[in-house]
């Protein structure tokens, strides 16, 4: 099946490993024309820029990069984020306002930086990744719940104000991954316990019996970056092995 994509620039945030390393496989696959980031020197793109996304400044220095070498932004795909286990009456301002950089104003600063091109070449198509914790809240991610639940708002909010540009914006909501945030020394599985037990706990948790693996959540963006997602925006899309149930 042809996607559309081919020749497409497309800029992903956070690319350098997990979730968005393995979308900026496929979508190379696809023939697009790739921009990675992240803190690593490194990365897979036609164009890498490192960068700390959380920062000020950051993400629109990637989108200005793209533009200065490619001349236009087709797709973005805003990955970036970031968890750890807490109590909510744990978290004092410090830790809310680090979530809210990493997990929301990253893609803020992407979007405010990208949308003028798109709207100057007549269309684009954006996807936000958010977590199924923005629909149904981890009560041991609180700040990261909040934070993905603003994602899903701000998906929907540029969907509704660009659709008259041609822009599209969608999100999707992974369940847990296996990525380096679950996996790896002191991640998320090792903060809750022994590590085996954890992960064998939250993958018997999906209905699916197991942990997403990272190109499961990227075929999913990939396809709503494509032209054969052509009448979707403004949707959050649940990619969570039936996580969260559906509501009607």
């Amino acid at each position: 099946m042809d996607l559309g994509l081919s020749e497409k620039v497309c800029v992903v945030t956070g690319s350098t490993g997990g979730i968005g390393l393995a979308t900026a496989r496929q979508l190379r696959d696809e023939g697009a024309t790739i921009v990675t980031s992240g803190r690593s020197e490194n990365g897979i793109g036609d164009l890498h820029v490192a960068a700390d996304l959380a920062k000020r400044g950051e993400p629109e220095r990637v989108i200005a990069a793209t533009l200065e070498r490619f001349g236009r932004v087709d797709c973005l795909v805003n990955n970036v984020g970031w968890a750890e286990i807490h109590r909510f009456e744990d978290l004092d301002d410090d830790a809310w306002e680090r979530s809210w950089q990493i997990n929301v104003m990253s893609a803020v600063r992407a979007l405010r930086a990208a949308l003028p091109a798109m709207q100057e070449a007549g269309g684009g198509a954006i996807v936000n990744v958010a977590s199924s914790a923005g629909k149904r809240p981890s009560a041991t991610m609180p700040e990261y719940s909040v934070m993905k639940a603003a994602m899903l708002s701000l998906s929907r909010l540029v969907a509704d104000l660009y659709a008259k540009d041609g822009i599209r914006c969608n999100a999707v909501t992974p369940g847990p991954t296996a990525t380096e945030a679950w996996l790896g020394e002191g991640g998320l599985a090792e903060q809750q316990g022994s590590r085996d037990e954890v992960l064998a706990k939250v993958g018997s948790g999906r209905p699916l019996g197991r942990l997403a693996e990272p190109h499961e959540i990227a075929a999913a963006i990939v396809f709503l970056c494509s032209a054969r997602a052509s009448y979707v925006t403004g949707a959050g899309w649940s990619v969570d092995g039936g996580t969260v149930a559906i509501i009607i």
